[in-house]
């Protein structure tokens, strides 16, 4: 896509994904025999073959909410959360069966939109390299220094799989992927206790799964729709459409006013997401010091 002439690209990139993740969780595992990093292996485990199924065989909208809620539950049974919900300024609230929800909740949330934003070449690899290491930052903060660990193989293999899924790539990650990136970044979210702080760094991301979704009113695979929401110009550029039945996007929004190159577009979200980053960062520095 958005390329001269037919180029063949590699896909779906998950299998380098998860086998670099799970390979560097089980070290640590050895040295750290901590439930933590069972409960986030797995989860990503299960969210990487839920993706790799739909890469296969193309399934519904519904298909992917719905079995990453199942995959989120290995970390309900291993008991690897605490039930306090941590904010800033206002403290911790004490919800342990509503937490309950809101584990199910965030793995199928992040799983999505991290799923959601791999539109263009590298952008969802690239958002997640400045989102999970401004995570870990924000974990070392706040002296969970074994969460912390556990948290770097996200950005690292974010960091060598954007090598190559940088424009112009040479390979996809598909929804194998993409599911494996957002749902580990959920479970150290919910493993570290900083659900709302890992909220804020994927602020861009979640406001392009909710333009997505206020636009179509329901939940459906970008496969099934046959609007798009930008269009390409004969220089190469991505427009936004004048098609009113197109749903809309983050990218459509950032070209609205003028075509970018797919490069321009991606560094345009790669700034969002530092600024997102920062007031995560921010954020815990008010966490640990009670501003």
């Amino acid at each position: 896509m958005h390329k001269k002439g037919h180029v063949m690209i590699a896909r779906p990139g998950g299998i380098s994904i998860i086998s670099g993740i799970i390979a560097s969780e089980i070290i640590l595992y050895a040295f750290l025999q901590m439930n933590e990093i069972l409960a986030v292996m797995i989860t990503t485990f299960l969210a990487f073959a839920i993706g790799y199924v739909d890469d296969r065989k193309g399934m519904g909208g519904w298909f992917k909410p719905v079995a990453l809620a199942l995959a989120a539950l290995p970390i309900i049974f291993l008991g690897a959360y605490d039930s306090d919900l941590a904010f800033p300024l206002f403290g911790e609230v004490h919800i342990p069966i509503l937490y309950l929800a809101l584990i199910i909740f965030m793995i199928v949330i992040t799983g999505n939109t991290i799923n959601s934003i791999d539109v263009l070449n590298g952008v969802a690899s690239g958002f997640m390299v400045i989102a999970s290491f401004s995570l870990s930052i924000t974990l070392f903060i706040l002296h969970n220094y074994e969460i912390a660990i556990i948290s770097l193989p996200l950005g690292f293999v974010s960091l060598a799989f954007y090598k190559y899924h940088k424009f112009p790539c040479t390979i996809f990650p598909g929804d194998s992927g993409a599911l494996t990136l957002g749902a580990m970044y959920g479970a150290i979210a919910i493993v570290g206790q900083v659900e709302v702080i890992a909220a804020i760094a994927l602020l861009p991301a979640i406001l392009n799964s909710f333009l997505f979704l206020a636009s179509v009113k329901k939940i459906v695979d970008h496969r099934e729709l046959n609007e798009k929401p930008v269009e390409l110009t004969d220089n190469f550029k991505l427009k936004a459409t004048n098609n009113k039945k197109a749903r809309v996007s983050l990218v459509r929004l950032i070209v609205a006013n003028t075509p970018l190159t797919e490069k321009e577009v991606g560094n345009v979200i790669f700034k969002l997401a530092l600024f997102t980053a920062g007031l995560a960062i921010i954020t815990a520095f008010m966490m640990e010091f009670k501003v």
